[in-house]
């Protein structure tokens, strides 16, 4: 039964690439025609698969309405959660986890660090955009066009003397950002608190949430705090696999700076 549950499930990434017909099937699956008709026909009743008018398959709506469906069911924080908390266990700081929704990047989700001092976040709460490592993040993502007109829209309050001054500055750091795959925010919105962050990713490769560790300097310096990088981007990478529903990376590939 698994062999055939397998063999069934193999013929969806084939029809992905494109219609093929029922000798293209066999050949790929390495069966005689019969056997793959019968898998063909299953997946045909369940509307996973449809055959054309040339006889040949391609991939049904039914599938599409499937996966349409758990992509709105999904929930990014209940996925998350689990590896926050693995995360503050480890290394002891605050961890956070943020969404851009509506012009705005809020905190979805916070794990208290243990220690005595605490940071002022809360769930719920907007961040400050132009400065906190989880925003870059979110709308380094952003399409161009869409990212310049964010930009130029936002103010540039000076919070501390390393908060980004102006819209052509906020660009730079974002393109940066893009390009890096991750961010800081050492110092910008709190003189003495320091931020590093990494972005989760959906199916499509799209940024869909930002996770950060924060931590005081009273705590750690933030050279101390940035060689967490690793550790977060990790974490980052294993919600981004849960989230996307793809297959755990390589240890080797998991181990980048």
């Amino acid at each position: 039964m698994s062999q055939t549950v397998d063999r069934a499930l193999s013929i969806l990434p084939l029809l992905a690439e494109g219609p093929a017909d029922l000798g293209q099937v066999a050949d790929r699956l390495g069966v005689h025609k019969s056997t793959a008709l019968r898998l063909l026909r299953t997946l045909h009743e369940h509307g996973l698969v449809y055959r054309q008018s040339d006889q040949r398959y391609r991939l049904g709506a039914r599938l599409f309405a499937l996966a349409q469906e758990a992509v709105e069911n999904l929930d990014v924080r209940e996925i998350a959660h689990p590896h926050l908390v693995r995360l503050n266990e480890t290394c002891g700081h605050t961890v956070h986890l943020a969404v851009y929704e509506e012009n705005e990047v809020l905190y979805i989700d916070k794990v208290e660090s243990r220690y005595p001092v605490r940071m002022y976040s809360r769930i719920g709460k907007p961040v400050a955009i132009t400065v906190a490592a989880v925003a870059k993040l979110l709308l380094a993502d952003l399409p161009e066009p869409e990212r310049r007109a964010v930009a130029d829209k936002l103010d540039y309050p000076m919070y501390t003397a390393r908060s980004t001054p102006n819209a052509p500055a906020f660009l730079k750091e974002l393109a940066t950002v893009r390009e890096q795959g991750w961010a800081t925010d050492l110092g910008g919105h709190e003189e003495s608190i320091n931020c590093v962050a990494a972005p989760i990713r959906g199916a499509d490769g799209r940024v869909v949430a930002a996770m950060s560790v924060s931590a005081p300097n009273v705590v750690v310096t933030a050279d101390e705090l940035l060689t967490l990088l690793p550790l977060v981007r990790r974490t980052a990478e294993a919600i981004s696999h849960e989230y996307s529903g793809k297959p755990p990376a390589k240890e080797e590939s998991s181990r980048r700076p």
